[in-house]
């Protein structure tokens, strides 16, 4: 059951009228569900310097590639994706 609130960011360089860019982000409020890290998986990606620490789980169709989110007030990277099936995809973040 999707009954969390994850908010996707993107971020999108505008230029000014002089031509000087100024990067903005873009947000996206869509619901997931909440998952724990694996064993295998948090200590396998330890070995090469991350620390996923959640994923989430959200519909395939309302990702678009962004590599920021933010969860109850705290910013998180996504280090990896996995498409479960053609519905829905999982995002694996570390804090960041």
């Amino acid at each position: 059951m999707y009954n969390h609130e994850l908010t996707l960011i993107s971020e999108e360089v505008i230029y000014d009228e002089y031509g000087i860019p100024k990067e903005i982000e873009k947000r996206t409020n869509v619901l997931c569900k909440v998952k724990s890290v694996g064993r295998n998986e948090f200590y396998g990606a330890a070995t090469s310097g991350l620390k996923p620490e959640v994923v989430f789980i959200i519909h395939g169709y309302e990702y678009n590639g962004e590599k920021k989110v933010e969860f109850e007030n705290k910013k998180y990277r996504v280090i990896r994706t996995y498409s479960t099936d053609f519905e829905e995809i999982e995002l694996t973040c570390e804090r960041g």
